[in-house]
């Protein structure tokens, strides 16, 4: 398998995905502006998100892919489809229970969550209101996980990941031609994002068949191979808890601040989400399943060798992708928000809280990276122990940065980068400490600078219509990315220098 062509397939996927999502945002932000109804729906969205991260794309793929590898690699398919029929079944049935309880407690859920928003009646009965619909989404998608870390195990990467766009296609048809059928109209996003979590669990299921894996879901709690998944997951739950743990909190500093915190950092992250996803998100995905199948092989110069191939990746892309997210702020958020109900306070407070993501965007990528290092070996305490003290540093920051150096909103998503700088600095110095990782030679270091000479000659990005806009940032976007990958074909780079190849 070519890693790099794999790569190259993820993240096309995921660039689709983010793309659509910046669509999906653009028509929300149109329609419904940043204020007290958005606020009230993304924190209905975030919270069954946070409990998907940390259920299924978390701590549960985290303790299921290394084992699935080691079942499909040691005792072959049968085996593998016993072990997958029986996870299924009481993840199936875990997350049904967490549903029911999820809808039934929504009020005191949001009360724990977003206190703030107990000082408006109206604000609190809406917020509550979405979640009971938006709560469902937690078992569609953390099956649709299952079956996504199913068909990566087997190679199949493109798949899971085009399945993100069919949440984003749903959204965009609610938004534009639903919407007035809702009272109030925001309740259309709640069932947009129920109808795609449905739509991403019965897409991949063709392709499981394909594969032989798709399996009816059974329970079998004496099964050797769920209790290994279970006693994994323990400690799994701790650290994906951890950074899920320090959004919430966040959540709750930000309904405590103007009204509109909560959706300018909704917007600004998801603006620095599109790197991350593309580069950071795509080699995890990539990494995980072969890395285990190098430590299943008992191959330690193979592993290393697979963990330097992604570090240097992840430098290469991310360090200009940081650079670029903090220069190009303004016109990002103008180019693509600015609009209809979304005034140009909305835009200004959005590019702060973006440029302060930015700061610590190279360290959520190498994070995706560096972790899986850890997971494929079946390790998991290391990463939690280091989770936690990131979100302690992030909680230390956010009273530093609301009480005592008041940033506002700014000051929150500063913290979570500063935090996640600590987080891939500790995950670094571990792997090496143990002897896991062994850098190969040739590192260099590269810059990039015309994106500031561009800017100084563009006209004001509020000026002109949205395809004005959105011309002049992809000719600044490309002058950019053009310059950077001339600098580094003249300094001798070639795209077979990154072609490697994993374990079959």
């Amino acid at each position: 398998m070519n890693l790099l062509k794999s790569l190259a397939a993820v993240s096309s996927m995921t660039m689709l995905s983010r793309i659509l999502g910046f669509v999906r945002d653009t028509l929300v932000a149109r329609v419904f502006g940043a204020g007290a109804a958005t606020d009230a729906f993304f924190v209905a969205f975030k919270l069954p998100n946070l409990l998907r991260r940390i259920f299924a794309e978390g701590a549960f793929s985290q303790a299921f892919v290394p084992i699935l590898a080691e079942y499909k690699n040691q005792q072959g398919e049968e085996a593998a489809r016993t072990f997958v029929a029986y996870v299924s079944g009481l993840l199936t049935v875990v997350l049904a229970v967490v549903t029911v309880l999820g809808m039934l407690a929504a009020p005191w859920v949001i009360w724990a969550t977003a206190p703030g928003f107990a000082d408006s009646a109206e604000k609190f009965e809406l917020t509550t209101a979405l979640l009971r619909v938006t709560f469902p989404y937690i078992l569609l998608i953390s099956l649709a996980s299952l079956a996504g870390a199913i068909l990566n195990t087997w190679n199949r990467f493109a798949v899971p990941a085009f399945v993100p766009t069919l949440l984003n296609l749903s959204m965009i048809v609610f938004t534009l031609f639903l919407t007035p059928y809702f009272d109030p109209p925001v309740m259309a996003l709640a069932w947009a994002v129920l109808v795609g979590g449905l739509l991403q669990l019965l897409y991949q299921l063709p392709h499981l068949k394909k594969i032989g894996m798709l399996v009816l879901p059974r329970l079998n709690l004496r099964d050797a191979g769920v209790w290994r998944v279970l006693r994994q997951m323990g400690p799994a739950i701790l650290g994906v808890s951890a950074s899920q743990f320090s959004l919430i909190i966040n959540t709750i500093f930000a309904s405590f601040l103007a009204a509109g915190s909560v959706s300018w950092m909704y917007y600004a992250d998801r603006l620095m989400e599109l790197p991350a996803g593309v580069l950071g998100v795509a080699l995890g995905t990539i990494l995980l399943p072969v890395l285990a199948k190098s430590f299943a092989s008992q191959d330690p110069q193979e592993y290393s060798r697979l963990m330097d191939w992604g570090l240097r990746l992840c430098l290469l892309l991310a360090l200009p992708c940081s650079l670029a997210l903090a220069v190009l702020a303004e016109p990002l958020v103008v180019t693509l928000f600015q609009y209809g109900a979304f005034s140009a306070n909305d835009a200004l407070m959005t590019e702060r809280a973006l440029i302060a993501y930015a700061v610590g965007l190279l360290g959520i990528i190498l994070v995706k990276v560096l972790a899986p290092g850890f997971y494929a070996r079946q390790n998991i305490k290391t990463p939690v122990r280091i989770a936690l003290v990131s979100l302690l540093a992030t909680q230390l920051m956010n009273l530093l940065f609301i009480f005592v150096w008041p940033l506002a909103h700014v000051g929150l998503a500063l913290s979570i980068s500063l935090a996640a700088c600590l987080n891939a600095g500790l995950l670094f110095w571990q792997l090496r400490r143990q002897g896991l990782y062994l850098p190969q030679a040739g590192w260099l270091v590269f810059s990039l600078g015309v994106l500031l000479g561009g800017m100084h000659f563009l006209p004001a990005w509020e000026q002109g219509g949205m395809l004005q806009r959105c011309l002049r940032l992809g000719v600044l976007v490309a002058a950019g990315a053009g310059s950077y990958f001339a600098m580094l074909f003249a300094q001798g780079f070639r795209p077979r220098d990154f072609a490697r190849r994993s374990l079959s």
